[in-house]
Parts: C-alpha cells; sequence; structure tokens
C-alpha cells in the first residue's frame, strides 16, 4: 500500500521541482552542463522540459543545451543493444567495469530518452509548429551523423513509426519532411524500407482485428486507427519523388555524409563492410547503382502498401496515379496484376480508374487477360458517361478497339451497345459515341453491314408464311415467332457476354435517330457516318480526346464560338399589331374599338351578342355560332 502511494507522491514532487525553474535557470543549467562533466546530473533536468506539455520557450532552451551537449558525443557512443548489456550486470560485474564505459553507456540510455523526447514533441498536437519545426531538424540531425557518418536508420524509423501510429494530425509533419528532406537519396532510400515494414506489421494487424471481431470482439476503434495509419502511409510514399534520370552531381545527393565523398556509399549499407577489393571504389556509388537500388525498395514498398485493406477513398487516390507515378518506376509491373485485376473485377467507377494501369501492363509488358472485353464491355453504361473519370476511359476504350485482329463479333457488339447507349446519354456523350462508332467502322470494314440492312427474299416469304398462319390460327401472338418479323432487332441489351449479343444480325438503327437530335452539334456529327468509311485513303479517324470530356457548357461555348455563314432572321412586310395574326384562328374575327376586343359578323351575316362585363376591361369572347 505505501508503494502505491508513493509513486503519485513522487510525480507531484517532480512537477513542483520542474515548475520552480525560470528560464534564465535553464540557461544557466545548459551553460554548466557544456562547460564541465562535473555537471554533467544537470542533464535529467533538462530532459524533463522537453515534453508537449512544458512551455514552448523552456522546452526550446533545453533543446537547444542537450543539442549542443549530444551533438560531438553521438557518434562515438555505444550501440542501444551494448548499452541494454551493460545495464543488466551483475553488481561485482559492474564494479569490474570500466568506469568511462559505465558513463557512456548511461548517456546513451540518456540520450535514447532525449530523441524520445523530441520524437514525443514533433507528433504532439500541442506543441506549436515553430516548435515543432525545430524538433524535426534535430532529429534530423541526429539521423545524418548516426554511427560514425552512416545514416542513423534505427533513429528514423522511429520517427516515421511515431508519425504513421500518431492518432493526432500530423499533416505539417508531413509536409516539412516532403518539402525539405525528401530531395536526398539515402532518405528516400530508407523512408521505403521503413514503410515496408510498417505495411507488412499493419497487414499482421488487420489479421489479427479481423480474428478479434469474429470472436465477439469489438475491433471497431483498431480498425479506424488502421485506416488511419494506412492513409498516412499513402501520403508518405505518395510524396517521395521518384527516381528519374539520375545525374552524378545533381540527383545523388545523400543527407548523410553530404560534402563528404567517404560517406556517400555507406548510407545505404549502414552495418555492411565492404570486401578489401571494392573499398577503392566505395568513394562513389554510380548512378546506375543508385537507381538499382532505389527502383527495388520502391517496389517493395508499393507491393506492401498494395496488400493493406485500403480505404475508398485512399483506393481511388492508389489508382488514379500508378499509370504514371508507380508503374514506370517498378522493377517489375507485372507484380501489380493481381492487385489491378481484383480492382477490374470490382465494376463500378473501381473498374474504370483501374482500367488505365491495366491497359499499360497488357500494352507494354506483356500481360494475359482472357476475360478483359467482357468486363469492359460491362463498363457501358449510362452512369459512365457523368463519371469524373469519363474523360480517360472514352480514350482507353478507343485504343482497346483499334486492334485489327478484333473479332468481328466483338466490334459489333461493342458497336451496337454504343449506339443503344445513344438513345438516353446527354448530348456530350451522344457525340462521344458517333466518334467511336466512326472509328470502328473504319477500322473494321467486316461490320458494316451494320449501317444499312435490309430483310432478304427469304425472309420476306417466311414473313408472308407467319401471316397467313396467324390469320388462319385467329392467335395474334406468336411469341416465339416474333424475331422472323421484318424490323425485328435481335441484339440483346441486357446480355453480359458480348458474343450472346447477336450484334451481327441487327443494325445502327439508332444512328439514325440522331440525324434528328434536338442538339444541332449532334445531327450535324453524324452527317460524318454517311461517307464509305470502308475506303481508308479518303477518311481519317476522329480523335476521342475532343470529345471525351465534353458537356452542356463545352457544347454551348462552342457554339457560341461557331461563325454562322446563314442565320434565319424573322422578316415582316409591315410592323406587327398584334401577336397573333386571324388566320391563326380560323372561324373567328376580332376588331378592336377603344382598345378593346370585341366579336364581329361572320361571313354568313350571322350576327352576335355582345356581352359586355363592366367590372373588366375587356370583353369576353364568344365562339361563332353556326
Amino acid at each position: 500500500m505505501a508503494s502505491s502511494t508513493s509513486a503519485p507522491s513522487k510525480t507531484r514532487k517532480k512537477k513542483r521541482d520542474k515548475y520552480k525553474y525560470k528560464l534564465k535557470d535553464l540557461k544557466t543549467l545548459g551553460h554548466q552542463l557544456l562547460s564541465s562533466r562535473a555537471h554533467v546530473n544537470n542533464l535529467p533536468i533538462l530532459l524533463t522540459f522537453v515534453s508537449p506539455a512544458s512551455p514552448p520557450q523552456h522546452a526550446l532552451e533545453s533543446l537547444l543545451s542537450l543539442q549542443s551537449f549530444f551533438t560531438p558525443l553521438a557518434p562515438d557512443l555505444p550501440s542501444s543493444s551494448a548499452s541494454a548489456a551493460a545495464s543488466g550486470l551483475k553488481e561485482e560485474d559492474a564494479a569490474k567495469a570500466d568506469p568511462e564505459l559505465i558513463y557512456r553507456t548511461w548517456l546513451r540510455s540518456k540520450f535514447d530518452e532525449f530523441v524520445r523526447s523530441l520524437i514525443e514533441v514533433a507528433v504532439s498536437a500541442q506543441a506549436e509548429e515553430t516548435l515543432k519545426e525545430i524538433v524535426s531538424d534535430a532529429i534530423m540531425e541526429f539521423v545524418k551523423m548516426g554511427k560514425r557518418g552512416r545514416f542513423q536508420s534505427a533513429i528514423y524509423y522511429q520517427l516515421i513509426h511515431s508519425i504513421v501510429y500518431s492518432s493526432a494530425e500530423v499533416e505539417f509533419l508531413l509536409e516539412l519532411l516532403s518539402s525539405k528532406y525528401f530531395k536526398y537519396i539515402d532518405i528516400r532510400y530508407f523512408t521505403y524500407i521503413t514503410l515496408e515494414k510498417l505495411s507488412r506489421n499493419l497487414e499482421s494487424k488487420d489479421t489479427r482485428d479481423d480474428r478479434s471481431f469474429a470472436d465477439g470482439g469489438d475491433g471497431r476503434d483498431l480498425k479506424a486507427s488502421i485506416e488511419h495509419s494506412i492513409s498516412t502511409i499513402h501520403y508518405i510514399i505518395s510524396h517521395v519523388p521518384p527516381l528519374n534520370s539520375l545525374d552524378e552531381k545533381s540527383d545523388c545527393e545523400m543527407w548523410s555524409g553530404s560534402g563528404d565523398g567517404s560517406g556517400t556509399s555507406e548510407s545505404f549499407k549502414p552495418e555492411v563492410e565492404k570486401p578489401k577489393s571494392e573499398k577503392h571504389d566505395s568513394s562513389v556509388l554510380s548512378a546506375t547503382k543508385v537507381a538499382k537500388k532505389i527502383k527495388l525498395k520502391f517496389t517493395k514498398s508499393w507491393i506492401s502498401f498494395l496488400r493493406l485493406p485500403l480505404p475508398l477513398d485512399v483506393y481511388k487516390e492508389v489508382l488514379v496515379s500508378l499509370p504514371q507515378a508507380v508503374i514506370p518506376h517498378l522493377s517489375n509491373p507485372i507484380m501489380l496484376c493481381d492487385f489491378l485485376t481484383r480492382s477490374y473485377d470490382i465494376g463500378g467507377v473501381v473498374s474504370v480508374m483501374a482500367l488505365s494501369s491495366l491497359f499499360i501492363l497488357m500494352t507494354e509488358h506483356g500481360l494475359e487477360y482472357p476475360n478483359f472485353y467482357e468486363k469492359l464491355y460491362a463498363l457501358l453504361q449510362p452512369s459512365i458517361f457523368i463519371a469524373k473519370h469519363r474523360a480517360r476511359f472514352f480514350e482507353l476504350l478507343d485504343s482497346c478497339l483499334k486492334s485489327p485482329l478484333l473479332p468481328a463479333y466483338l466490334a459489333a457488339a461493342f458497336a451496337k451497345k454504343l449506339s443503344r447507349l445513344a438513345l438516353s446519354v446527354p448530348p456530350a456523350g451522344a457525340l462521344v459515341i458517333v466518334a467511336l462508332i466512326h472509328n470502328l467502322l473504319r477500322r473494321h470494314p467486316s461490320i458494316n453491314c451494320l449501317v444499312h440492312r435490309e430483310d432478304s427474299e427469304s425472309e420476306a416469304k417466311d414473313h408472308l408464311k407467319l401471316e397467313e398462319q396467324t390469320a388462319g390460327n385467329g392467335n395474334d401472338s406468336t411469341g416465339k415467332d416474333l424475331s422472323k418479323k421484318p424490323g425485328f432487332d435481335h441484339f440483346r441489351v441486357a446480355e453480359v457476354n458480348p458474343v450472346k449479343t447477336n450484334a451481327m444480325r441487327s443494325s445502327l438503327w439508332e444512328i439514325d435517330t440522331l440525324r434528328h437530335h434536338y442538339c444541332p452539334p449532334v445531327s450535324r456529327f453524324v452527317l460524318s457516318l454517311e461517307n464509305d468509311l470502308t475506303v481508308r485513303a479518303k477518311t481519317t479517324e476522329v480523335g476521342i480526346n475532343d470529345f471525351s470530356s465534353g458537356s452542356y457548357g463545352t457544347i454551348f461555348g462552342e457554339e457560341m464560338r461557331r461563325r454562322v455563314k446563314q442565320v434565319p432572321l424573322a422578316f415582316y412586310t409591315a410592323t406587327p399589331s398584334a401577336l397573333f395574326s386571324e388566320s391563326d384562328f380560323p372561324g373567328w374575327t376580332f376588331h378592336y374599338e377603344n382598345g378593346e376586343k370585341t366579336d364581329a359578323n361572320d361571313d354568313d351575316g350571322t350576327t352576335k351578342n355582345v356581352i359586355e362585363d363592366h367590372a373588366h376591361l375587356s370583353a369576353k369572347r364568344q365562339r361563332v355560332e353556326s
């Protein structure tokens, strides 16, 4: 009982001791610590002020003093593992140990405590942004010094780990790292290594979360924290600039050992010494070796990240960035095939966003996906014409249907499905559809039979026989024989498999209806399909990107900028005196007396009674009696 009450009393005593120090006292303690080893006991006192709860001035003063104290000592301090082993010695062994070793071991423990306090301040929501910037610079300086000039990856891992698992907002700290430190090659390298480890930990943690939730435990808070950590990892990994073309001087700039050629190569392998045969070449890493190492770590970190259960907003951002920011820099882009095929099979907007990356793997890296066109056909829905990424989708759709080896039934199915959608989409979508069908008819002459199809003589005879049988039986409903009637469309619009749509037995009658479309640009553009598109020498393909991002606003703007040679005008031989003429109302005649409208005699001389209403200014209108 006494031990339990003594702990809070010690805490209260520490707080009282902490509050009795003023800013000038901390300056004095710092000067004493830097002047002589005799005042080394000031170090624990200064450490207590490096916390988010301390006033910013006190925390800053203590930080500067401790940083000045540890900067020359950190490279020669024993490792954390050696410090832990020395602290676990028995009293007899400790008495025989070297006092200098014991002193440095104690300093190492205080240095680790100082680094943990700095990281705690950096990720805290209570600390000011100015203090966070100074703290982050101090942390990165200790990362830079490391162990005899090597990159101190352990400290950097602690920093990124605390950022990823922090429940507070760390956007300022992430922006600071991105703008100030991600330009260095070694920081990028160890960032990828750290993110790979954290992604693997989150993956196993999510598996345990699913098990606990299945057993009846409440894992919602844990799942929310995992999603927050995944979002933070995505922010970091997407803001690390990729390695494009390396120059020996500009892009190979190192954070650890910068300005000293001897430290550049060792920063990539801080714990492994090179053979003597390679020591003469270890001063400078070639751009090729750096690019190879970075690309390998880049690939591992992204593949580990994509295995995580990504939230929907992160999922969409990843699919958007993959084609430009990820795939060109992977060591083996085929490793993304599982992730992309799963995304493509989801359907909806996720499939549309995954199509771009999947198309790159198929065309540039030899990926085989048997059900690709079947899934692509299923994406042709009216909702795609108002989707956010519709422009890129239509350009990819046109590229996917460009191959001359595409079967005729497949090209016909896409052309027919697009023409059917033209009846229900906005005018901008109709323009895209006409452009796509124009290119399909020009690339695949075998489907030009869809442009104009007539009933053959055999079909006409069958229709006559069918009418005679129907008249003889007195049955108007023939059910299964409806498909034999002329003008019947054999296309199955609800069929998801393009092979079974019977598109080759149909026609593009929907395109003919667009000739009378209410929007003038659509009706004008349809006329381009009246040309003989089989003559490739006299026709050219239509650029889909000219129509893919269209809308009502773009169509209206183009019409306003369009110069029209002949404009219909309202022309009158005399100034009109009424809104409607008498010929617009046959059987009625109107006269105007004193500004009031009255009825008059008709052609037969029959008179009408004029009923005057004194409560109104105008007379009532009566129909002429016959």
